[in-house]
């Protein structure tokens, strides 16, 4: 074969490499295949290169175009994917984009999830979600975390067990009280005998205020006692004051919920519910809403004792609870009580007082529990805020 004939044998070979090597370049860069181009936005995209493989169900079906940085300082980095069209039957309005990582120290590449059937189609420069990617020196932090939090902790039970183990030993030597028991037979029988007449002594108390909530229990229907406790809507005086709250929540309330006792009780000097139903608007409100603290506020008009009024009101706020506790389903640790007593302003309509129910929105400060009567009240300066009545809504007295 001649020297010219060689070149030439040289030239054609290398040109077919040259275009093999192009058309599986560009095959893998779908330079020869028709395809759409889509958008996802990150905060982070955790060494993604340009020219990363973009995978649908685990198929590679793309590659990254670009990476474009935001504007500012407050916007996210876009990366900008072409896609083969073969996966616009696949690719939804609701499928979501993610950085991935091949291995444990792999090269990084975008994955697509299918989207669902009744969704709809992409079309070209469309952005679609995505979801933050998961940072390998994270993950190395947070491990170096748990390793020295385990240190730490096995520290704390070497020191635990030599402390023991000291203890144990001063023990077997009848060191201190537990010592003296355990080796002094003595000892133990006397403070065997004396736990024994603790014991007998607790038993009788405990007897004793069993037999007394029983009696209380029976008093309260008795055929005597019935109508006492009927007429006043509740039973027990010692539940007035259990979720009361000393003020109202800071802030504006989402909504509020004002009656006048009229609609609710049906006496003037009683808290017995009459027509329960009107709270039904608020329950509904205070179950499909995700509210912070709610408060059931109740005030009595200027006429009779101030005692007494500050007694009624608890127990209307106690049993309007009650009822939305029992009849709605929401979080009741959030709905407290508020009782106002005597209250100014009220006109003969609204002379028997009146019902607030209060709902402020999420992330309310909760105010403290109310004290118990025998308890010293922390010192303040400032008044409570007061809910406005239907009226006027001055403060109450």
């Amino acid at each position: 074969m001649s020297r010219a004939a060689r070149l030439g044998a040289f030239i054609v070979i290398t040109l077919a490499i040259l275009a093999v090597g192009t058309f599986i370049i560009g095959n893998k860069q779908y330079l020869f295949t028709s395809t759409y181009r889509l958008k996802a936005q990150f905060s982070n995209v955790v060494g993604l290169d340009v020219g990363a493989g973009v995978r649908v169900g685990g198929v590679y079906r793309g590659a990254v175009h670009s990476i474009e940085l935001p504007h500012g300082p407050g916007g996210k980095i876009t990366v900008v994917m072409d896609l083969d069209s073969q996966t616009h039957d696949i690719i939804k309005q609701d499928s979501v984009a993610s950085i991935e990582t091949e291995g444990l120290l792999g090269n990084e590449y975008m994955a697509i999830s299918f989207g669902t059937a009744g969704a709809a189609n992409v079309h070209d420069g469309d952005t679609i979600a995505s979801k933050p990617p998961i940072a390998m020196s994270d993950l190395i932090k947070k491990s170096k975390d748990i390793l020295d939090s385990s240190e730490q902790a096995i520290k704390n039970i070497t020191q635990t067990t030599a402390n023991l183990s000291s203890v144990s030993a001063k023990i077997d030597q009848g060191q201190g009280t537990v010592g003296a028991l355990i080796n002094d037979k003595t000892a133990y029988r006397e403070l065997n005998q004396t736990m024994d007449g603790i014991h007998d002594a607790v038993a009788h108390a405990q007897a004793g205020v069993t037999d007394f909530q029983e009696n209380m229990e029976a008093l309260k229907h008795s055929f005597f006692l019935r109508g006492y406790f009927k007429n006043r809507g509740y039973e027990d005086s010692a539940e007035l004051a259990k979720d009361e709250i000393v003020s109202l929540p800071q802030g504006t309330p989402l909504k509020t919920f004002t009656f006048e006792a009229k609609q609710l009780f049906g006496k003037v000097d009683t808290a017995k519910l009459k027509n329960q139903k009107s709270l039904d608007a608020a329950g509904d409100f205070l179950t499909d809403t995700d509210f912070g603290v709610a408060v059931v506020a109740a005030y009595s008009s200027m006429e009779g004792d101030a005692a007494k009024n500050l007694v009624l009101t608890q127990g209307r706020a106690l049993v309007v609870r009650e009822y939305l506790v029992e009849n709605f389903g929401f979080d009741d640790r959030r709905l407290k009580t508020l009782a106002m007593g005597k209250k100014s302003g009220t006109s003969p309509e609204t002379g028997w007082g009146g019902i607030q129910i209060l709902v402020y929105p999420s992330g309310t400060e909760m105010p403290p529990a109310k004290l118990p009567q025998n308890s010293t009240p922390p010192k303040t300066t400032a008044e409570p805020p007061v809910p406005e009545s239907p009226a006027t809504g001055p403060k109450p007295e």
